[in-house]
């Protein structure tokens, strides 16, 4: 699998955890290491990991909370660190994303997420990953 590949499968993992409401693989997925941050949708920045494990216990833990999927996902990858950028398909609703990552060990962990509003609208389709993203050097 490439490093590449790898990210691409960690960013999956953490769609799976949010659509499956897993508390649990979320907060497995981000680091412990790093500092961590994350931008909610009208939210105000947190930017511990205490903090942002705890929104996320909140969000997947209300049960009126909108299911979201991932779409057209490239990743980008640079020695240690990577991002992805994709678009989150909220019932019919889209919002642009950034997950930045970072290797610790041989797993690819989560250290920055945030989201906002896009009025570009993705493809739909199983395979909405986009042509292999550049290696930045």
């Amino acid at each position: 699998m490439s490093e590449r590949d790898a990210v691409l499968f960690a960013n999956e993992a953490f769609y799976r955890a949010f659509a499956d409401r897993d508390i649990a693989a979320m907060e497995a997925l981000w680091s412990r290491e790093a500092p961590v941050a994350c931008i909610h949708p009208g939210w105000s920045a947190l930017v511990s990991r205490r903090d942002v494990i705890e929104s996320w216990r909140r969000i997947l833990g209300n049960e009126n909370s909108p299911k979201v999927a991932c779409r057209e996902a490239s990743a980008f990858v640079h020695d240690d660190f990577a991002f992805v950028v994709c678009y989150e398909d909220i019932e019919g609703n889209f919002l642009v994303a950034t997950n930045v990552f970072r290797r610790e060990g041989r797993q690819w962990k989560l250290v920055h997420h945030q989201a906002g509003p896009t009025a570009y609208a993705p493809s739909e389709g199983e395979d909405d990953e986009q042509e292999p993203a550049p290696r930045i050097n």
